[in-house]
């Protein structure tokens, strides 16, 4: 949720850190691609910890690397400086994911890991959900860099980690005695991180491409201004939740993969609604609809990543691969921002939705799955 909220604050300020520093849309946009770019550098740095040391470690010092990062972006004295600070913003972002998902997931029963997964996947979307109330409650007040200031936020969480949080079991069973022998184990996965790669550009694809311009289309293409935009945004972040809960827990029962098909193919048909809705009424209905299905697809991914992965690796593998499909995923912000200056916005989110969906169900449907798997099993 965390480190979502500080993603998302760029999402909601994009166009007021633009005239600040005197840059456009496509500029500031390109901030988020940097950070979507360099999230694999994190997920490298820290999965190969965690499959070493230990998942609490790493996580205790990702969890103050980036809340540092996050307290220093209100100070950005200019463009530059906001970039770098984003890169390693990324790096912090994309270490937690794959240390967190696997720490929690190795923990949950079986029983319940699709609900939890569900739960664990929506702290992004309660992320975006507590940027929009903030940017309602203080943007207009005090602007966008005393909004970054409760970045630091995070750091207080290593504590918790430090003093309430027992290491993983299994990892303490499977853990590697060598870097070489870690190694020889990653590297003997490597046809699944493919498939995991490519199925999480598609999935990257499909919740970037609706999510972070999302704001931006809201004021370019409805006029709207700050209090219209974060309540919407933050409507549809309920939904998020709500989705990624029933879905998580739906796949428990049905499978992993038909769980998030069935998301997707339902997103597909809320596109209209959603990019061309006649009415503010039917726009709330759209935002909300569409990341409940997108986000549904989302809450599965934690369950279905930590099941395909080896007790062994699952801290580096799953992390990685997803990261890797963020960097291939990132310039799909920036792409849209292009596209629109040419069309509009609404054409450019809805050609970008209906292409990443079906990129997605494709992804999905030909891979692997594994619900229910035992971890730790000899």
């Amino acid at each position: 949720m965390l480190d979502a909220f500080d993603f998302f604050l760029v999402v909601f300020c994009l166009t007021a850190i633009g005239r600040e520093f005197h840059r456009p849309d496509k500029d500031i946009a390109l901030s988020i691609t940097v950070t979507l770019a360099f999230r694999p550098v994190g997920a490298f740095i820290f999965g190969l910890l965690a499959d070493r040391y230990g998942r609490r470690m790493p996580l205790m010092l990702d969890l103050v690397f980036y809340s540092v990062v996050e307290v220093l972006t209100a100070f950005a004295p200019n463009y530059t400086t906001f970039m770098v600070l984003r890169a390693l913003f990324g790096i912090g972002m994309g270490g937690e994911w794959g240390v967190g998902a696997s720490l929690a997931m190795e923990k949950v029963p079986p029983r319940l890991r699709g609900v939890l997964s569900g739960l664990l996947q929506q702290g992004y979307a309660a992320g975006n959900l507590l940027a929009a109330i903030c940017y309602f409650a203080l943007f207009e007040r005090w602007g966008w860099r005393p909004l970054f200031l409760l970045g630091g936020l995070p750091a207080l969480l290593a504590v918790f980690v430090r003093f309430g949080v027992k290491e993983s079991e299994v990892w303490e069973r499977k853990r590697h005695g060598s870097w070489a022998h870690l190694g020889r184990g990653i590297a003997s996965h490597w046809k699944l991180f493919v498939y995991i790669a490519i199925l999480m550009t598609t999935m990257n694809l499909s919740s970037h491409g609706t999510q972070d311009m999302f704001p931006t289309f809201l004021q370019r293409q409805w006029n709207f201004g700050v209090s219209d935009r974060a309540l919407i945004s933050g409507f549809s972040m309920v939904g998020a939740i709500v989705g990624g809960v029933l879905f998580g827990s739906y796949s428990d029962r049905i499978g992993r993969r038909r769980a998030m098909i069935t998301a997707l193919l339902c997103a597909i048909l809320v596109i209209p609604l959603w990019a061309y809705a006649p009415s503010v009424a039917l726009l709330y209905a759209g935002a909300f609809l569409m990341q409940f299905m997108v986000q549904g697809a989302w809450g599965v991914i934690p369950a279905h990543l930590a099941e395909l992965s080896p007790d062994s690796v699952r801290g580096f593998l799953p992390g990685f691969a997803y990261q890797c499909g963020v960097l291939l995923s990132s310039s799909v912000v920036w792409i849209q921002t292009i596209y629109a200056q040419r069309t509009s916005y609404a054409a450019a989110m809805a050609f970008t939705a209906v292409t990443v969906f079906v990129a997605a169900c494709l992804a999905t449907a030909l891979g692997p799955e594994r619900r229910g798997a035992t971890f730790g099993a000899d």
